[in-house]
């Protein structure tokens, strides 16, 4: 049997029960995913999470369903990340357990998408930030385009690489993880893929063949083939900066690693280390840390991990100022609890890890 040259949109609708931010259909085997909050660029609500969570549950175990393929509602992007703002309005409230509750989902969501038993294909089109990487980077099969804008930027406001991407940036080659974890900047689909955030790049324009593609693996016959764009090193702006990312970011201490970048020659070096003392001090120290830690760990315990970070984050100042400052009133000029990375408590890091550095 050969694939079809392309596939019919199917019709989508929520799960019973659930909310409309999230949508869902079946065809040719394909159980589809599409996150529909284009106004937001998807950001995940507790509703949608919780929605995702139950339906690839069930998916799981359903033999009319041979794989998954996730994909975002509108031009703009998968997904940019967690709905902060809601996440913040909760704590400001008083309803911490609330906040904490919405990533508890996430990261068991997460973690199911990493160890789904059917394949888990991610179309990491437009903008793919935090929470988006937490759906997509997991899977199994992830492809990103020329559009692909794919960051963790939650030191920007505040917060830690979360949602299991501290496992995955520890394991990225040399220190590229670490630049990406504290500077919080979005990368290209190319460097994407040297990261090992995604597997392959093809054209903003092939969804379709990649679909038909995949419904012909399901169905046992030919595939069309011909989607993927080959990439090297080469193609990566991020790879052809390894040598001062490698120098500058070695080592546990991130006051030195700042010092490095500040006194490298290469303006990108400088620009990073001016973009990190920006960053919440608290974050950056709390990041780095984390981030070591990971490379010994497996994903299930950095989910652990930032569920126990999440809940120190969550009563820290510096995520409700910093996601004020960028999403609320947008003046762009969060007041820090610290002045610089080396005014962190090393006593409070530590005990944001259970007492265990």
């Amino acid at each position: 049997m050969t694939a079809p040259d392309s596939l019919t949109e199917p019709t989508f609708s929520p799960a019973p029960g659930h909310t409309d931010d999230v949508l869902y259909a079946v065809t040719h085997r394909i159980g589809r995913v599409r996150l529909n909050r284009p106004r937001a660029i998807n950001s995940l609500t507790g509703e949608m999470v919780t929605s995702m969570l139950a339906q690839l549950r069930a998916w799981a175990d359903d033999d009319a369903v041979g794989a998954v393929f996730i994909d975002g509602a509108g031009e703009k992007g998968l997904c940019a990340g967690g709905d902060v703002r809601q996440v913040r309005e909760a704590i400001l409230a008083g309803k911490v357990e609330e906040a904490v509750g919405f990533w508890d989902v996430e990261y068991t969501l997460n973690g199911l998408i990493a160890d789904y038993p059917k394949p888990y294909v991610a179309w990491m089109d437009g903008v793919v930030m935090g929470g988006g990487v937490g759906v997509s980077s997991h899977g199994s099969r992830r492809f990103v385009t020329e559009r692909s804008k794919v960051a963790m930027p939650e030191t920007i406001i505040g917060l830690f690489p979360d949602v299991g991407g501290l496992h995955l940036l520890s394991r990225a080659p040399g220190e590229l993880g670490t630049h990406l974890a504290l500077t919080g900047l979005p990368v290209t689909g190319a460097d994407a893929v040297v990261l090992g955030l995604a597997d392959e790049l093809v054209d903003s324009g092939d969804k379709e063949r990649v679909l038909a593609d995949l419904a012909a693996e399901l169905a046992g016959g030919d595939s069309p083939g011909g989607v993927t764009t080959p990439v090297d090193a080469a193609a990566s702006e991020l790879e052809a900066k390894r040598a001062w990312i490698d120098e500058c970011y070695a080592g546990d201490d991130a006051a030195t690693i700042i010092e490095r970048l500040l006194a490298h020659p290469d303006p990108d070096a400088q620009a990073a280390g001016k973009i990190i003392g920006e960053r919440s001090p608290h974050s950056v120290v709390v990041t780095l840390a984390g981030l070591r830690r990971a490379r010994a760990m497996t994903l299930h315990e950095v989910l652990d991990q930032d569920r126990r970070l999440g809940r120190v984050f969550a009563k820290h100042p510096d995520f409700r100022e910093g996601v004020r400052a960028l999403l609320v009133d947008k003046d762009n000029d969060p007041r820090w609890a610290d002045a610089s990375v080396a005014d962190v408590d090393p006593a409070q890091v530590a005990a944001a890890f259970g007492g265990e550095l």
